[in-house]
């Protein structure tokens, strides 16, 4: 092998090893599709080996790739600390790209506020949001897909860092002009009205108020089951139903519809931000977890 091998070819491989996919290798690290076939090529020459060999979906790693991946990762993360830490993390002058993994919720009341923000403090660095995958995050933060997700503490997988970010209560939104919610919204009238509930995984008609109801000896008709918090506001804004949602979520629509108390106690939830390791003491990362610290406190 070639003693001469540059960097960018290395984080290529690195990043090649990870997605053992040309075409999502390359959007990953902004290259066409031929530049970075082109680059294989040459680490195929230089290492000696094909490193990468066509599949029936995708490509494999041959046992020469396996063997480097883990140490070629290990070292590139090794040189992007020091060389962090010898520059000093200046986020106004940075040129990176950060990925955050979390539900809908927490892209629209947390990250959004926090990506106009960067627009003035960091123009530079770029955010990619995306969808919580718990299953497989720790794989993903392991390769250097996901460098942060928001989530829950109960489905944060055990071997991720974590910290907790904020506690969220639920509360009920109607419509500013419903024709059967006056000043205040009883158990009564919650019950009588027709229900929209969130199921992530889709389908499911049962949500966060109904142990609560049931405990009371009490029941709701759920009209309508969507998959994400987002839509919720506007559903509610336009309809006579009713919604339990986060009370971020509320807020921010506040001109369009009503806020009450849940009339009858409804648990709510904790947030956190979830780390591996390989980052934890990377000052982009550290300023990162920081920002997202201070925009939950906000």
């Amino acid at each position: 092998m070639d003693s001469k091998l540059d960097l960018n070819l290395l984080a290529a491989l690195d990043v090649l090893l990870a997605e053992r996919n040309v075409t999502r290798a390359a959007r990953r690290l902004g290259l066409s599709q031929p530049a970075l076939s082109a680059q294989l090529a040459r680490l195929r020459e230089r290492f000696g080996d094909p490193l990468l060999v066509p599949a029936h979906r995708g490509m494999v790693a041959t046992q020469r790739a396996l063997e480097i991946q883990e140490p070629l990762r290990a070292a590139l993360d090794a040189l992007r600390r020091v060389a962090a830490e010898a520059a000093g993390f200046d986020p106004a002058a940075a040129r990176l790209a950060f990925s955050v993994a979390a539900s809908d919720y927490v892209q629209s009341a947390l990250l959004a506020p926090l990506a106009f923000a960067f627009a003035r403090e960091a123009p530079g660095i770029d955010l990619a949001f995306r969808s919580i995958d718990a299953a497989h995050l720790a794989g993903q933060m392991e390769r250097g897909e996901v460098d942060v997700a928001m989530m829950t503490p109960e489905t944060a997988p055990e071997r991720l860092r974590m910290r907790r970010l904020f506690d969220e209560t639920y509360v009920a939104i109607v419509r500013r002009d419903h024709p059967r919610v006056g000043d205040v919204l009883d158990l009564d009238g919650y019950c009588a009205l027709d229900h929209v509930v969130v199921s992530p995984r889709g389908g499911g008609f049962v949500g966060p108020a109904d142990a609560a109801l049931a405990a009371h000896g009490r029941a709701r008709r759920v009209a309508l089951s969507v998959p994400g918090f987002l839509i919720v506001p506007e559903i509610v804004a336009r309809s006579d139903l009713v919604a339990l949602v986060p009370s971020r979520i509320a807020r921010d629509h506040a001109a369009r519809v009503r806020i009450f108390p849940p009339p009858i106690p409804v648990p709510g939830f904790a947030m956190a931000m979830v780390w591996h390791d390989r980052t934890a003491d990377h000052p982009a990362q550290q300023w990162l977890r920081a920002r997202l610290l201070a925009q939950a406190a906000a």
